[in-house]
């Protein structure tokens, strides 16, 4: 099939929409007839020389009493759905009477396989035909989807070449594209545009491509939408196999929540004549239902949502308390239950997370990932909260390659900030223990016209230049390479003595005292600090940066602790590559300007961030002093021949 009979064949069926569904449907729902009306006809098509080999292997099996049928009645369609209905699309055609085309078309539904029955549901397409009859145009529905200026069937006709699986896909895939753009808002939920997925793909194939081996490869997607960023990367795996003379078995892996989307993508695989490829995906949410407990996969990509609650799927799981899945509860850093869950607010994170509890471990390649994210996943989190613990668990494991911040406006539905993760866990030598940040905002060429926000987009010199900045791993005006560390940071809490009027300075005051004389008003900055702790001789050794103070108690010298003032307590963020470390962080930044503080080290938390804006700040130059005088010059230049025409004008009036 050529770029030619495949547009044709996209505009007759786009031009179904408006000739039959206009004024029945508005543009936005057209999708939800004509989607898996493509699907019913290309299997009615593909069914048809075997039509009458499964009914008569209905027909025994009945006889039989036999009432598993699937494995058999797929064998004799010689694929893997069957209609095992005494109907075809062309019977129907021919039923003049509403009432009665309407139980046949029921029928042959019915007739489908278990898992065309799944795609038909998820669809919810029986919920369409009410409506269809009612306005009077389901036979022209059908009709249309018969006409002879189209075939979507794998034999050629009089009038039309055949088409293929690959030609099937390529074209439903385009009516996904289509549908999606004129629906701009829904679209950006599971819809990524191809030109970030072919970038996404390229970033974790192309670094890898000479190593590549002849055999299987399993790639998933946890959020896989309509399965568009699969399919690219399984075509993008294919090419750079065959350039390096390799044979490469693919299978395909998604879950996806949304029920019309799954369909989408189980249809698409179908349409291809991969049914086999569409048992691997699960209608569930990957987050509280992992639907491949025990897979690894080699490629993993995703485009998950950002910003949305996942608070359904956290108390379905225990709440952050009772949380048990392995996946978000590890240990690292000596913690044995470390926290990955973040914010019930936003989970695009846990994606990630999800896709890394997947890699593989066992292989010369092990896995590689990309993902994408906006800003927030860069830097929200605190220090020891999920997400900063996310970023601290993938640093240090080395995992992380490279983050890609794409230019604005990229998506059908947000316009901003966007930016690819690429992770591995086989770092080649010169990369190890470092990160490349790659600014490639301003790489990309302005739309015609607008996609929703969609403004713009990477061109293939777009996504030549970023790949050539990624694998030369070169300090660039746009390419920043820095050690893991750099991103990391001790959020430390800095205490002040809490000090009141009135005490003995020599003597520690239990809590209780404390707190009444507090509520009694009796704190003073100007008073002695009070004591909460004395140490007895020789337990303890001075060390005020840390809380442990030389003082006076009986006429004795000794070592005591200071009740801290929880209104003077304050926090700082030491870099972790901070020459000295948090003490000598501490006496040059705290103690010139308080020199009671000390630092609590039980406070003390390891905290992970990466700001974009820091390392690619451009800072306006300043104008020169000569032009800011010229400018003011000139305004009074023009300022006083204002005023004198204003002058002028009065004592013409007057």
């Amino acid at each position: 099939m050529n770029g030619s009979q495949h547009s044709s064949i996209v505009s007759f069926i786009w031009g179904i929409a408006d000739d039959v569904l206009r004024d029945v449907y508005v543009r936005g729902k057209y999708r939800d007839v004509i989607l898996p009306m493509v699907v019913i006809r290309r299997l009615d098509a593909v069914l048809e020389p075997t039509k009458a080999a499964v009914l008569a292997q209905e027909k025994l099996l009945e006889d039989a009493g036999i009432t598993n049928q699937d494995a058999v009645l797929r064998q004799a369609a010689g694929q893997a759905f069957y209609n095992a209905s005494p109907y075809t699309l062309r019977d129907l055609r021919a039923i003049g009477k509403a009432q009665q085309l309407t139980a046949n078309f029921h029928a042959y539904l019915d007739g489908f396989s278990p898992n065309v029955q799944e795609i038909l549901d998820k669809f919810a397409f029986r919920n369409q035909i009410p409506k269809l009859v009612e306005a009077d145009i389901l036979g022209s529905l059908i009709e249309k989807f018969l006409d002879p200026a189209i075939n979507l069937g794998p034999k050629a006709t009089e009038r039309q070449p055949a088409l293929d699986n690959h030609g099937m896909g390529t074209i439903f895939e385009e009516l996904i594209r289509r549908f999606n753009e004129e629906n701009n808002e829904e679209a950006g939920e599971h819809f990524t545009p191809r030109d970030v997925v072919k970038l996404m793909a390229d970033l974790i194939l192309r670094p890898i491509s000479g190593q590549i081996e002849s055999g299987a490869y399993l790639l998933y997607d946890g959020a896989c939408g309509t399965g568009g960023m699969l399919t690219v990367a399984e075509e993008r795996l294919k090419e750079l196999a065959a350039e390096h003379g390799k044979e490469v078995s693919i299978h395909l892996y998604g879950q996806e929540v949304n029920a019309e989307t799954y369909a989408i993508t189980k249809a698409d695989l179908l349409l291809k004549g991969e049914g086999a490829e569409a048992e691997n995906f699960i209608n569930a949410s990957t987050l509280s239902q992992d639907g491949f407990t025990t897979l690894e996969f080699d490629f993993m990509l995703s485009n998950p949502p950002y910003g949305k609650s996942w608070k359904t799927e956290l108390e379905r799981m225990g709440g952050k308390s009772d949380m048990r899945d392995p996946r978000y509860v590890i240990e690292h850093a000596g913690d044995p239950e470390y926290s990955l869950v973040t914010r019930s607010s936003d989970g695009q994170l846990m994606f990630l997370v999800n896709k890394l509890a997947k890699m593989k471990h066992g292989t010369a390649l092990g896995s590689r990932i990309a993902e994408v994210h906006n800003g927030s996943s860069l830097f929200t989190g605190d220090a020891g909260q999920g997400e900063s613990n996310i970023r601290r668990w993938i640093i240090e494991n080395d995992w992380l390659e490279s983050i890609i911040a794409l230019p604005l406006n990229m998506f059908y539905n947000t316009g901003i900030a966007t930016y690819v993760w690429v992770l591995t866990n086989r770092k080649p030598e010169h990369r190890r223990g470092h990160v490349q940040l790659i600014d490639a905002t301003a790489w990309s060429k302005p739309l015609r016209k607008n996609l929703g926000k969609k403004n713009c987009e990477l061109s293939p010199d777009d996504i030549e230049r970023i790949m050539a900045a990624f694998l030369a791993f070169e300090e660039t005006e746009h390419s920043k390479i820095f050690p893991n560390a750099a991103f990391g940071y001790w959020k430390v809490t800095v205490e002040r003595p809490l000090r009141l009027r009135g005490i003995d300075p020599e003597r520690a005051y239990t809590p209780k005292e404390i707190k009444a004389m507090k509520a009694d008003g009796l704190v003073d900055e100007t008073a002695p600090p009070v004591i909460r702790k004395i140490h007895k001789p020789g337990k303890a050794e001075a060390d005020p940066l840390h809380g442990l103070f030389e003082a006076t108690s009986g006429g004795k010298r000794c070592i005591v602790e200071y009740e801290p003032d929880s209104d003077l307590r304050d926090s700082e963020q030491v870099p972790l590559l901070e020459e000295g470390g948090i003490d000598a962080f501490v006496r040059r930044e705290v103690l010139p300007h308080v020199p009671d503080a000390w630092v609590e080290p039980s406070s003390t938390r390891i905290g992970y961030e990466i700001s974009f804006t820091r390392y690619f700040y451009k800072p306006q130059l300043l104008r020169t002093l000569e032009e800011i005088r010229a400018d003011i010059e000139a305004l009074e230049r023009e300022t006083e021949g204002l005023l004198g025409e204003i002058m002028v004008e009065t004592v013409a009036a007057g």
